[in-house]
């Protein structure tokens, strides 16, 4: 039996590429324990059976179900496993596969038949929700224009970094500054942009790092072989453990985020954003709406127009101008106020002070 306060919470997502182990997923796991709320993980075998499963398993006291990220397919049989016991659901999407598939990997057109027969599939999916969760300002109004969700029943929770890794500490001082960029390069990302953002720079000696790989680190690399820029020293890494990132991004001076053109460029914050400013990092980033205003005036943040090499080159330029202990300063207070772990935990002792207890 729960008390008043705490809850039981079903955490119903099946094992994949995008499992328990997933950041996002981590972070609001952690978040719910630390409110002192008992998380039990079910993964389903199944999904489209997994009510059954569910059932068979005779889970008792639940007081919430959680679907959490990229685990559209275990809705519905999440939604009927809970309706029939009157338990809340709540699903964190994190990204919308319609959004996914037509906007940005572009593999069917909007007015296809498919991509309608996509749109209609998820719109029925989110209304099984009782309250659905977006990252961003932007995805809640992406979920509520396009998929038609109450606007009532979307709440707004940063995805955050592990803060167990990513915290500022003090690190050597670089004798030539490091930019870097880590990421999976792809289109959403920008990293061909960031290439070519070498022709321009006419700043301080610095060295740029591209830690990652993906369909585009070929073409990055050619655009390198191409230019020719004394004051850029261009290096690439391959992946590292998840566990060396945050020390690897603590070693550089400057990271930079995500400067892709696409519709869906503008509604996210990346994960390495996040990270970057939980470690006390200035950040280079494209201008969206999905950051908070505030951001505007944050010298921690420096934004650029999406898919323009020449504003990269120019705002490293003049953040290397700047007192940069300072800036690190900066960032990490703007991800503590706006992003941190306890901005989660405050969001979610709200949410959850809204659904009794069911036993």
């Amino acid at each position: 039996m729960t008390s008043n306060t705490q809850k039981r919470i079903l955490w119903w997502g099946r094992h994949g590429n995008y499992g328990p182990n997933y950041p996002r997923n981590r972070t609001i796991i952690k978040c719910l324990k630390d409110l002192d709320h008992e998380v039990i993980e079910f993964q389903p075998r199944i999904s489209k059976l997994a009510n059954l499963e569910a059932t068979l398993n005779a889970f008792k006291d639940i007081d919430l179900v959680w679907v959490p990220c990229f685990r559209q397919r275990d809705l519905a049989a999440a939604a009927r496993w809970a309706r029939k016991r009157n338990i809340p659901l709540v699903f964190d999407p994190l990204i919308s596969a319609y959004d996914k598939r037509v906007n940005e990997k572009r593999k069917f057109s909007a007015d296809s038949r498919r991509a309608k027969r996509l749109l209609k599939w998820e719109k029925k999916l989110y209304a099984l929700a009782d309250i659905v969760i977006a990252d961003t300002r932007c995805h809640k109004q992406y979920f509520v224009d396009q998929l038609g969700c109450e606007e009532d029943k979307v709440l707004v929770i940063p995805v955050s970094a592990e803060e167990a890794l990513f915290f500022p500490k003090t690190m050597p001082k670089n004798e030539i500054p490091e930019v870097l960029f880590f990421g999976t390069f792809i289109g959403l990302q920008g990293p061909t942009y960031i290439a070519e953002s070498v022709t321009h720079y006419d700043g301080p000696k610095i060295k740029l790092t591209f830690l990652g790989d993906g369909p585009e680190r070929a073409q990055c690399e050619r655009i390198i072989q191409q230019t020719n820029n004394p004051k850029v020293e261009v290096t690439f890494e391959d992946w590292i453990p998840f566990h060396d990132l945050p020390d690897r991004i603590r070693q550089s001076d400057i990271c930079l985020g995500v400067f892709g053109t696409g519709e869906k460029s503008l509604r996210v914050i990346p994960n390495k954003v996040y990270q970057a400013l939980a470690c006390g990092k200035p950040v280079v980033t494209m201008k969206g709406g999905a950051y908070p205003p505030a951001l505007d005036s944050c010298n921690g943040v420096n934004f650029v127009t999406a898919g323009t090499p020449a504003d990269i080159a120019l705002s490293i330029s003049n953040i290397l101008k700047k007192d940069l202990p300072l800036l690190s300063e900066e960032a990490a207070r703007m991800y503590s106020k706006y992003f941190s772990n306890q901005t989660i935990s405050l969001t979610l002792r709200e949410l959850l002070k809204g659904f009794k207890n069911t036993k």
